[in-house]
């Protein structure tokens, strides 16, 4: 008598899922979407969650920001906490803050001695003058002491304020640049730049460029 056959079903397969969200072959039940948040709420955002490493958001010129709680917490160079809200309240016009990759190297020590040079002109305009950079205090005093800078250096160990200004680096690094913005938010300067050129970015902007 002839063996029964019998028809068995196919093993299931698992399918590994696409990992690129935007493939259409990748069906995924979505949630209702959210309002939609702004490149300053995305930076607010990454600060609180991932102390400052920010991916596809930055402030753009022209854009007004929400000071509270923008870039965190950060030092000066004799261990005072502060932040980018209450140096800009302190201000008559706002803040111009210089970032550099390391205090007391040569690119920086030329950098901070051309800001202290022009001090006295860029400040008359109503801005005040920072330095900007992941060091720790005591480095930076010891920087601001030996050159004689006039003004405070800003130390953000850990990169807060300066990736959300969009002068971070990969690897925990800083880059040379400038950002400035007025009294009531707006983004007037961001940029990177040479020693030299990130001065003559501030005094393009202030009207302040000798001819």
């Amino acid at each position: 008598m002839p063996a029964e056959t019998r028809k068995r079903k196919a093993p299931t397969t698992y399918v590994e899922p696409e990992s690129d969200s935007d493939s259409p072959t990748v069906a995924k039940k979505r949630r209702p979407a959210a309002k939609a948040k702004s490149a300053i709420a995305k930076v607010k955002d990454a600060d609180a969650n991932s102390n400052g490493s920010v991916s596809g958001a930055r402030v753009e010129v022209g854009d007004t920001i929400s000071l509270e709680g923008f870039g965190g917490t950060i030092e000066t160079h004799d261990g005072s906490k502060t932040t980018l809200e209450n140096i800009v309240k302190a201000s008559d016009e706002g803040v111009i803050l210089f970032t550099y990759p390391a205090a007391a190297t040569p690119g920086c020590t030329k950098q901070a001695c051309i800001f202290r040079d022009r001090y006295t002109e860029i400040h008359a305009t109503g801005y005040e003058i920072y330095g900007l950079s992941h060091d720790l205090p005591k480095k930076n005093l010891g920087f601001k002491t030996k050159q004689n800078l006039p003004y405070t250096l800003l130390c953000d160990q850990k990169r807060t304020l300066i990736n959300a200004i969009g002068l971070g680096k990969a690897g925990g690094k800083t880059a040379r640049g400038v950002f400035v913005i007025d009294s009531a938010g707006k983004v007037l300067l961001a940029e990177g730049g040479s020693p030299t050129g990130t001065v003559d970015a501030v005094e393009r902007l202030l009207g302040l460029m000798k001819p």
